[in-house]
């Protein structure tokens, strides 16, 4: 990609035209989901594309929230790929290994902008299954639990994850003003609005209707049934990464 293009796709992402769309932060309820016409067009950049323009980005000053909330999406992103790696070695489904592969640049993104705001990385240990915050290690174990019983149950898991990661996302980016935060975020709740749409389709071919616990009942059904957004953490799918690399 030349340089050119780089910076057309920059400005793209800082103006909030990417395929006509416009994002504004509205209630918890309604974060980043578009309709079903204008996700057609937008493209989900995964970490390696959006990487140059989160460098770009000035660095700006980070409040106490911004940063609890950085913390606490690093190991939230890690837990998805953790519990989908897991539950990938139990039962042998695809899309567990292809999420987890995707859901490990989810990680590296945040991990990219610690190390740009200088704030320490609470995963000391890339372990599976190992977590500095309680809250995500009860909610791991408790997951896990879950996920073990079944395939069907697995696959609940895997949207319950989804669904619990596009509110917390929500949420997090009406408490960002800065451009680097806010980008990353938009990226990965589009990313995981797609895992949400792969598991819910996998339920279904199973005749099994998934019921949201944390978007609203409205903002799930603009999401499955809008159609994928394209880019490498579209889908189900993923780049393939090695873990922990940079």
């Amino acid at each position: 990609m030349n340089l050119s293009i780089i910076l057309a796709s920059l400005v793209a992402l800082l103006t909030g035209l990417v395929g006509g769309a416009t994002y504004t932060k509205n209630s918890t309820e309604e974060i980043l989901v578009p309709t079903k016409t204008e996700t057609e067009s937008i493209v989900a950049e995964d970490f390696v594309s959006i990487r140059p323009a989160l460098a770009s980005l000035p660095v700006e000053s980070l409040s106490d929230t911004e940063k609890t909330d950085l913390l606490f999406m690093r190991e939230e992103e890690k837990l998805a790929r953790d519990v989908y790696q897991t539950l990938y070695e139990k039962w042998g489904t695809k899309i567990f290994s292809n999420i987890a592969q995707s859901e490990q640049t989810h990680t590296e993104t945040i991990r990219n902008l610690l190390e740009k705001y200088n704030v320490t990385d609470p995963v000391t240990d890339d372990t599976v299954g190992v977590f500095q915050n309680e809250e995500l290690q009860l909610l791991y174990s408790d997951l896990i639990n879950k996920g073990l019983q079944s395939e069907v149950d697995a696959l609940k898991v895997g949207a319950t994850i989804e669904d619990l990661d596009i509110k917390d996302l929500g949420e997090a980016i009406n408490r960002t003003n800065n451009a680097d935060i806010s980008l990353a975020y938009e990226n990965l709740t589009r990313g995981s609005q797609n895992h949400l749409r792969a598991f819910t389709r996998q339920l279904e071919s199973r005749g099994v209707t998934y019921e949201p616990e944390y978007i609203s009942s409205e903002v799930y059904e603009r999401i499955t049934t809008s159609n994928n957004m394209q880019g490498g953490q579209g889908g189900h799918g993923g780049q393939k990464r090695g873990w922990g690399g940079k």
